[in-house]
C-alpha cells in the first residue's frame, strides 16, 4: 500500500503536469482578473487569481457537464488536506474525492490550493472569499445550495467556516476533520463523515460535536465509517456521497 508521503507526491504529480493548459488550451498561468473568471465549458480547470498588492493563488474548478447561464446549480468549496507544498492539492480534492463524490449534484466545485497553512489563517480566509465572490459574479449559481466541505485540514476548514460564515452556506459537510471545541452559536446543518478507524483525528469528538448539535436541535448527521485510516482519502468517496440526497432533502 502507498505511504502517505509517496501518495502526496504522486497527486501534486499528477495535478502539476497538468496545470499549464486549461480545457480551451489557453494558458492557465495567468492571472484572472478576479471579477471576471472566465466562464469555461465542462470539465477541471486549473487556474489562478490575483489579488492587488497579494499573492498569486491556484485554484481547481469543475465545470458540470450540461452547465448552462440560464440554468442556477449549487456550487461547493472544496477544502483540501494538508500537505508540505499545496500546489495543486485543491485540483486533487476534486479528482479523488470530491468530483466523484458528489458528482450527482450537478455542481460548479471551486477547490483552492492553501495560502500555506491552515484554512483558518486570515490570508486562506481572504483568499477563500474572494474567490467565492469571483465564481457567484461569473457563473450562475442557486445562492441557497452553497456546501461547504472539505477532508483532514480542510475538514477541520469546513467547521471553521461554517462557524464563521454561515450565512454564506446552506450547509457544512466535514470529512475526516476536527470540530471546533463547542457547537455553541451553531447555525448550520451538518453532514460529517468520519471512519472510527482515524488514527490522527479520532472519530469521538466528532460524535461528541454532532450529538451536541442535535441536542441543540441542529440538522446533523454522522456517517461513521470502519476499516478506512486517515490518509485513505479516496475511500471516503461512498460516505461522502451519501451526503447528496441529505443536501437534496434539507435543499427543499
Amino acid at each position: 500500500m502507498p505511504t502517505r508521503e509517496s501518495l502526496i507526491i504522486m497527486i501534486a504529480l499528477l495535478a502539476f503536469a497538468a496545470w499549464p493548459l486549461d480545457a480551451d488550451g489557453q494558458s492557465a498561468s495567468q492571472a484572472a482578473q478576479v471579477s471576471q473568471i472566465q466562464v469555461l465549458p465542462p470539465g477541471v480547470h486549473n487556474l489562478t487569481f490575483q489579488r492587488p498588492g497579494e499573492r498569486l493563488v491556484r485554484y481547481a474548478l469543475s465545470v458540470p457537464v450540461n452547465y448552462s447561464p440560464s440554468s442556477p446549480v449549487p456550487l461547493v468549496l472544496a477544502l483540501h488536506f494538508g500537505a508540505p507544498d499545496p500546489t495543486g492539492a485543491g485540483r486533487a480534492m476534486i479528482d479523488i474525492l470530491v468530483g466523484p463524490a458528489l458528482a450527482e449534484l450537478g455542481a460548479v466545485i471551486v477547490s483552492p490550493d492553501s495560502m500555506a497553512g491552515q484554512w483558518s489563517t486570515h490570508e486562506n480566509e481572504r483568499a477563500v472569499n474572494t474567490l467565492l465572490e469571483a465564481v457567484l459574479a461569473s457563473y450562475r449559481i442557486d445562492t441557497k445550495k452553497i456546501v461547504v466541505t472539505g477532508f483532514s485540514m480542510g475538514g477541520a476548514g469546513t467547521w471553521h467556516f461554517g462557524a464563521k460564515y454561515p450565512e454564506r452556506f446552506s450547509a457544512a459537510v466535514p470529512v475526516a476533520g476536527r470540530p471546533p471545541a463547542s457547537a455553541e452559536g451553531w447555525r448550520l446543518p451538518v453532514f460529517a463523515v468520519h471512519s472510527r478507524n482515524d488514527q490522527v483525528v479520532p472519530i469521538a469528538a466528532t460524535e461528541t460535536r454532532i450529538t451536541e448539535l442535535q441536542k441543540a436541535g441542529t440538522r446533523a448527521e454522522l456517517v461513521a465509517l470502519t476499516g478506512i485510516t486517515h490518509y485513505e482519502t479516496y475511500r471516503f468517496v461512498d460516505g461522502l456521497r451519501r451526503a447528496v440526497p441529505w443536501l437534496r432533502e434539507i435543499w427543499k
